[in-house]
């Protein structure tokens, strides 16, 4: 036996179908809308994001403005400790080369005298300089253009025929390394005379030292051998010169060399 409920669905249904079967026209339902919950979701949740900002702006609004940080450094104190002492001369040759360049020339050994050309330690002008040149007003110029600081030159006599000079030229340097340049010419020019024998000079990375083996003679004057050294330390050339009537011995001029190059 069918539950009351049941057969009464059952009975309608029948009638929809006996209706459709018919050709009777069917009752249109209207269709059902779709999307509504969503709308209404999306709407709420724009509504918070919009009633959240004006929030935010309000409370911002009543609080006291934040102060930036500066863009400037601030102010740093100074340390309580001392300045630093200079470096001393034995730790900064500068402090010896820009202080009195005779001061770096060997001393006149004893039993020895001052050369003709020279008495002791001396400073040497551009012009005193240029005038030792077979060409001096080419001398002078080139001089110039090398930027040419200061000069200091010393030398002795031993007996009657030994003579010895030392010569330091100080250069600028503010555009070219002109100390070394100059070395490089001068030991080109030793290198390439007659009968010339060469040694490096210990204890330093440039200094040579050359002993002419023919001697230099002219009429009335007797026999003249020669040895020089050549080498330069910064902004400094040396040179030195030692003459004799005899050849001089490679031992005397390694032996100025060394103790000069020490010097600077």
């Amino acid at each position: 036996m069918q539950e009351p409920q049941a057969a009464e669905t059952a009975e309608t249904a029948g009638a929809e179908v006996a209706e459709v079967a018919g050709g009777a026209p069917a009752q249109a339902r209207p269709p059902r809308r779709r999307g509504r919950t969503t709308l209404l979701i999306a709407g709420a949740a724009a509504l918070g994001v919009v009633a959240g900002t004006c929030t935010g702006y309000l409370i911002q609004a009543d609080r006291e403005p934040t102060k930036l940080a500066s863009l400037s450094q601030p102010t740093l104190a100074q340390a309580d400790t001392p300045a630093p002492e200079p470096l001393s001369a034995d730790r900064d040759r500068r402090v010896k080369t820009d202080g009195d360049l005779r001061k770096l020339l060997l001393k006149k050994p004893a039993g020895a005298k001052d050369g003709e050309w020279v008495t002791g330690d001396r400073w040497m002008t551009l012009a005193e300089l240029a005038k030792l040149s077979k060409k001096p007003a080419e001398a002078f110029g080139d001089l110039v253009s090398k930027e040419f600081r200061r000069s200091a030159d010393t030398g002795w006599e031993i007996g009657s025929t030994y003579g010895v000079e030392i010569r330091l030229i100080q250069y600028r340097q503010e555009e070219e390394l002109q100390a070394s340049d100059v070395a490089d010419s001068e030991n080109y020019y030793e290198d390439s005379e007659a009968g010339t024998k060469s040694w490096a000079v210990p204890g330093s990375d440039n200094a040579m030292v050359y002993v002419h083996t023919k001697p230099e003679t002219e009429p009335g004057y007797l026999p003249q051998y020669n040895a020089t050294a050549v080498a330069w330390r910064g902004d400094v050339f040396m040179k030195i010169f030692v003459w004799d009537t005899k050849p001089v011995p490679k031992a005397k001029i390694m032996d100025l060399a060394e103790r000069q190059v020490k010097k600077l």
